[in-house]
């Protein structure tokens, strides 16, 4: 069992380092990956906050801003319940090492912290011990629960039903569109471009939108309306939620990725390559340096990303400020589920705390409450998965904050024109790591670097792969 369990999370971290997606930050993993607002620490960080006569915690992360958003939260826990204080020891570890360090702590039954974030593409090695492992944090989160968005809390469930991580961020999947490069080309007013991208509802209407721009522009072979990934699913994540599918079968059905709505993405994107509407993105996606370069010389003007992509415009794109919209993604059908949640971290608390009611107060108080999604938006910049926050002007329309300075239009004012019930799932499941890998380094190089190649043929090839390790 233990030498299973480390060989998946070995393949998990692989496919991590190499595909887009949360925890890595520029290049993390698959789309079940956490790519979020910082790089994974590739030292170690540890850093001590609050009461230090207070309830002593042990919490491990791979991402030092959520150190110190925990930091952040103890002081303000104390302030707010000083009958019952927290001292707590954040420790930053490389992304693999604390995953792995992880793993075998709760295999041995000792060693393990009382807190500890966990990238959702190696949540179902975690979550394979379930409540021998984790505590369930049903009963620590019923204030919060009918307000948070139920896809994120799915996703870091186990197949009992239970809950057992407590998410950042929602990571719905929007489009983003560069306005003012678009306008240029076009020779029309920022106004008229937003118009267009307003009536843009079905990915017919998209590839029109971008014909046009292409047209415009008059640099085809140079100038493109976007990129296709091979070094990540997203854009395939998007189609299958649009369609209510999840190549991974979830819990209890076995993985099938000949799904019409996986065949119909690339089928489109192969016609997208031929009459070069769209690119392959540099070095696989666009969360890389040579993406961000690529998108700040306008060599495409949209492209799809979860919102958790926004901090990657205000860290390595701020010239880029005051020029990009945000908007709902096409659908192949109207009336379909228009986005789609991507990477995240739940964070557990293990069986071996001995604090563990304590602990799991806490951190649902510090994911969940208004005032943690608060810190949550101001200073890691995730779509919150309280729903209440949404609504709030004093959180949602906030002048002061960064990202809705950054954008033509306020990120949640997109986020409520989505709404609850259109942000689809992919579940992540043991099977996640064997999809991800082989579509990444052979299904999408297959057909997208060779658009004459058959999607069928690709995508048997991957069942295949598939079948040969669920079998």
């Amino acid at each position: 069992m233990k030498k299973k369990l480390i060989s998946a999370l070995m393949c998990a971290t692989m496919v991590s380092t190499m595909l887009a997606g949360c925890g890595s930050g520029n290049g993390g993993s698959a789309s079940g990956g956490d790519t979020e607002s910082e790089a994974a620490e590739s030292e170690v960080v540890t850093n001590t906050y609050g009461d230090s006569k207070g309830t002593h915690l042990e919490m491990w992360t791979f991402v030092e801003l959520h150190a110190q958003h925990y930091g952040t939260m103890v002081e303000q826990w104390n302030k707010d319940h000083p009958d019952k204080t927290i001292e707590i020891t954040c420790t930053t570890y490389p992304y693999a090492d604390m995953h792995t360090k992880l793993i075998t702590a709760l295999q041995a039954g000792t060693g393990a912290p009382d807190i500890c974030d966990v990238e959702v593409g190696q949540f179902p090695n975690v979550v394979a011990g379930k409540d021998k492992w984790l505590v369930p944090l049903d009963d620590y989160m019923t204030e919060y629960k009918d307000s948070m968005v139920p896809a994120r809390l799915d996703v870091y469930s186990g197949d009992d039903g239970k809950i057992y991580g407590a998410p950042y961020h929602v990571g719905a999947t929007v489009m983003y569109y560069n306005v003012k490069a678009m306008a240029d080309a076009m020779g029309i007013s920022n106004d008229d471009v937003i118009a267009k991208i307003d009536n843009v509802k079905t990915w017919d209407d998209y590839e029109a939108l971008g014909t046009e721009y292409v047209e415009a522009a008059g640099e085809k072979g140079t100038k493109y309306w976007t990129s296709v990934d091979t070094g990540g699913t997203d854009w395939l994540w998007l189609a299958m939620a649009e369609y209510g599918d999840d190549w991974t079968g979830g819990f209890k059905d076995k993985a099938n990725v000949q799904l019409d709505s996986v065949k119909n993405m690339l089928t489109m994107q192969q016609r997208w390559l031929k009459n070069q509407v769209a690119e392959v993105s540099p070095d696989g996606h666009v969360d890389l340096e040579a993406g961000f370069q690529n998108i700040l010389d306008h060599n495409i003007v949209s492209f799809p990303k979860a919102m958790w992509y926004m901090s990657r415009f205000t860290n390595y794109m701020s010239e880029e400020k005051g020029n990009w919209y945000i908007a709902k993604c096409p659908v192949f059908e109207e009336g379909q589920k228009c986005s789609v949640g991507i990477g995240g971290t739940g964070t557990v608390v293990t069986k071996q705390s001995k604090s563990q009611d304590l602990a799991a107060e806490f951190l649902c108080w510090a994911k969940m409450s208004e005032v943690g999604e608060q810190n949550i938006w101001d200073t890691l910049g995730f779509d919150v998965c309280n729903t209440d926050c949404w609504t709030m002007d004093s959180f949602a329309k906030d002048e002061n904050n960064q990202y809705n300075q950054f954008f033509i239009n306020k990120p949640y004012e997109v986020l409520n024109s989505i709404g609850l019930d259109n942000i689809g799932k992919i579940s992540s499941v043991a099977i996640s790591p064997t999809i991800n890998e082989y579509t990444c380094n052979t299904t999408l190089n297959e057909v997208l670097e060779d658009p004459d190649y058959s999607v069928d043929d690709a995508l048997q090839e991957l069942q295949d792969a598939v079948d040969a390790e669920q079998n």
